[in-house]
């Protein structure tokens, strides 16, 4: 039979409020670890948008192709008693009286959680334009099919990550694809220029056209225009740049942000302000394992973070929160994977040749710890990389440049 101080406690627990602002992957996963970790308060998940929950990696192939069955995730929120708001959009935070604004009227919380993820970069000039897309919500997907349907020659605007993975949908739609990259490579914010070389011949093999060092002076109906002159024909313009985290509306409230604009929440991702949390796209950490601050906007994250966040609110077994990042892409018919985190000072080791089908590199810290991998269609080396990274293994560089060892292997 509980104690009476663990009946008190469950009583306390059971009269808090806990209010998650953003109902995508960070959002929704923290409700639901709220519950698997045995929260038996109020949890309350407020999406700006008015669709049920949706995961957002297949909207960059599965759903502009019109091949997934299904964006939205696998949750029972009345059976987990999460109350849905959808449709409501959250204008402000007042931490002293611990409530949010919407336009229906506030909603007070004691516990609140920011989990509003990243917005796309718009490409300054083109907001008003016709033809011109970005690609983040569902709604951007479903504005985007019909073009793909109708094999419009399309510009993307952007070599990065998402760029390449819509000018691989387009392309396996039969549509014209001209990439256009401001920068003298692609993944030129992630990938030192080495090893984007390779990764740079994926589109003309695919039978896209990738520009390089080709900025965008003006986007007019139908048309591209670069700054040396060149007019590229466009039925549509989609714009990959990147994205900035989603606090405009956390103006005002106190709570700390970074440079960048992400929250800057510390190691169990709670925010300069008592009994609000962050987590996922919106947020940055102070990370251990690599000595400096991280702002990750990719999938894992946005699903490890939530259970630390769980667990901290709860209080029972409070978690530091220092992952391996990961993400993965598919682009151009192969399957791209990376774990870690590396800098201009990592030492570069390859594992197989780069102008092949498979493929691995491998970065070292001074002291030979592998801290970062990027492998191409080697599985079975990120596996085994990923746990190297999260104990801090150090590598033979020999050993490790040989992709016919396995990376635990080339352990010292």
């Amino acid at each position: 039979m509980p104690s009476y101080s663990d009946r008190v406690s469950d009583q306390r627990q059971a009269e808090r409020r806990v209010v998650i602002v953003g109902a995508g992957m960070a959002g929704v996963q923290t409700a639901v670890a709220l519950r698997e970790q045995g929260w038996t308060g109020s949890v309350t998940l407020i999406g700006a948008e008015p669709h049920q929950p949706y995961d957002r990696p297949p909207l960059s192939k599965a759903v502009l192709l019109g091949t997934a069955e299904g964006s939205a995730f696998d949750v029972d929120f009345e059976a987990l008693g999460i109350e849905l708001h959808l449709g409501r959009e959250v204008t402000g935070v007042r931490p002293g009286a611990h409530e949010i604004d919407t336009p229906s009227g506030p909603v007070p919380y004691d516990v609140l959680v920011v989990a509003t993820g990243a917005l796309p970069i718009t490409l300054p000039g083109s907001e008003d334009v016709q033809g011109v897309h970005l690609l983040r919500t569902l709604d951007d997907a479903a504005r985007l099919r019909p073009v793909l349907d109708r094999k419009h020659d399309i510009v993307v605007v952007g070599a990065g990550w998402i760029g390449a993975e819509f000018a691989t949908a387009a392309r396996e739609a039969g549509c014209a694809v001209t990439v256009v990259e401001a920068a003298d490579r692609p993944l030129a914010g992630t990938m030192p220029a080495e090893v984007a070389a390779p990764m740079a011949a994926w589109y003309a093999e695919s039978g896209a056209e990738l520009l390089t060092g080709a900025r965008v002076a003006r986007i007019e109906p139908g048309t591209v225009v670069l700054a040396d002159g060149r007019r590229l024909a466009a039925g549509a313009v989609v714009v990959g740049i990147g994205a900035r985290p989603a606090t405009a509306w956390l103006a005002g409230s106190g709570i700390a942000l970074g440079p960048d604009g992400s929250v800057t929440a510390d190691s169990r991702l709670r925010t300069s302000q008592p009994d609000v949390y962050a987590v996922g796209d919106c947020a940055s950490f102070p990370s251990a394992r690599y000595g400096e601050r991280l702002l990750v906007h990719h999938w894992d994250n946005a699903l490890q973070g939530p259970r630390a966040v769980a667990a901290n609110i709860i209080g029972e077994t409070p978690q530091d929160y220092d992952p391996v990042p990961y993400f993965w892409s598919e682009q151009f018919g192969r399957f791209v994977q990376y774990a870690g985190h590396h800098t201009g000072a990592a030492t570069t080791v390859w594992r197989g040749d780069p102008v092949g089908a498979a493929w691995s590199v491998c970065w070292l810290s001074s002291e030979g710890r592998l801290v970062a991998l990027l492998t191409v269609a080697r599985p079975r080396d990120l596996a085994q990389g990923r746990r190297l990274i999260a104990s801090g293994a150090r590598l033979d560089p020999e050993r490790a440049a040989d992709p016919s060892v396995p990376l635990k292997s080339a352990t010292l």
